[in-house]
Order: structure tokens, then sequence, then C-alpha cells
């Protein structure tokens, strides 16, 4: 089996799409993350020893490039660590994406959004949850977004005001429905991507990784 490696990897929203897309996953994070869904090592992303997985993903704290950092009484002096992750990837010789919040300096990166998926709550309010993601591998076909309807954010705070309008907050059961995450608290998932995310762009790895290693054996 295919091994990923999900570095920054919180209460586990990429690492399910991950397992989902066929790999065997391990997360790695800092803080304590005891729902976690699968094998788990508390370490530091920048130093954690990259040998032995296939694909790499890492979402990097976003907080330096979050619309959130304008905030009254938010702090201003989070820092970037998209540059030394890179650095670190590329080394590793592995398929990776670094995923982050519109804004990040990101390198030909792609968006996706909950609305390309179907996701929406009970009450037919679709996800509008915008990230941005860097590969080193293949050109993605992406859908559209398809912003019909009313509007459901899952952030850690009030209601946004961002792209014109002002978007609901999920409660936590509404969000756990929206994100696909039934085993994470609120706080968790509104630092998460939800699985449906990490699954399009792990199948494309693993078809990938599939392809490579059937002309090795040719």
């Amino acid at each position: 089996m295919k091994k990923a490696l999900d570095l920054f990897c919180g209460a586990g929203g990429a690492s399910m799409g991950l397992h989902r897309a066929g790999f065997e996953v391990t997360g790695v994070d800092v803080k304590p993350q005891p729902r976690y869904p699968f094998r788990f090592i508390q370490a530091d992303a920048l130093t954690f020893p990259l040998e032995g997985y296939d694909f790499i993903w890492a979402s990097p704290p976003c907080q330096a490039f979050s619309a959130m950092k304008s905030l009254p009484g938010a702090r201003k002096d989070h820092p970037n660590l998209i540059p030394p992750i890179r650095e670190r990837l590329i080394k590793s010789g592995a398929l990776y994406c670094i995923e982050n919040v519109p804004g990040a300096p990101l390198i030909n990166y792609f968006m996706l959004c909950g609305s390309m998926f179907g996701l929406k709550s009970h009450s037919d309010r679709y996800l509008r949850r915008h990230r941005i993601f860097e590969t080193n591998f293949n050109s993605f076909l992406v859908p559209s977004c398809n912003h019909w309807g009313k509007a459901v954010g899952v952030y850690g705070h009030g209601s946004s005001g961002r792209l014109g309008q002002r978007i609901r907050t999920a409660s936590a059961s509404e969000a756990r429905i929206l994100m696909e995450m039934e085993w994470a608290p609120l706080s968790s998932m509104t630092q998460a991507v939800p699985p449906a995310y990490s699954e399009f762009i792990g199948r494309q790895a693993m078809a990938m990784l599939t392809r490579e290693a059937g002309a090795d054996a040719r």
C-alpha cells in the first residue's frame, strides 16, 4: 500500500481524504490530537523525517494570510512556514501538496470549494470554503464553483463578511455534516479541509504513482 504523510495534520480532515484515496496515512502535528483517526506522531513538521513516504501533504498554519488577522485584537505576527516546508518537500523527492488559504504565497496553485463537491447541510446550505493547493505533479482539471442558494461557513468566530455578503457560521453538528468530519470538535474543523478536497487530489497522486510503478515494472 502506498504511504502518505500529513504534516500539520490537526484533527485529520485531509488525512481522511487521503485514506479514501487508498493511502496508508500517518499524521504529524506539534500539538496532541486525541481524536485523530489514523496513526499519529506528535512532532515538529519542520524537522520530522520525510523518508519512506510516497505522497506528502502539508497544511502549514494559515493565520499569516487569513482574513481573520484583520479582526480587532487578532495577532499580526504569525510566521510564514510555507517557504521552509516547500524546501523540505522538494528535497524529499516525493509527490507533495501544500494547502493554504487564498492569499497565501503558493506557486501555480488551484482552488477548491465545498460547492464543487456538493457539500451541504441538511438545510441545503452549501459549504463556502475556498482553499488553494500547490502540487508538484499533474495538471488538474478542477470543477467550477457552484455557488447556488445560501452559504454557510465553518469559522472560529462569528459570521463572515467576505465576498461582499455575510455568511452564517455553522454550529458544531452542522459543521460535522458540511465537513464530513463526524469525529472532530468544531475548534478543529475551523482549521481543517474537508476530506473531499484531499481525496480529489490524493486520487490524482495515486494514479500517478500507479503509472510510475507500472512503467518501472516493464
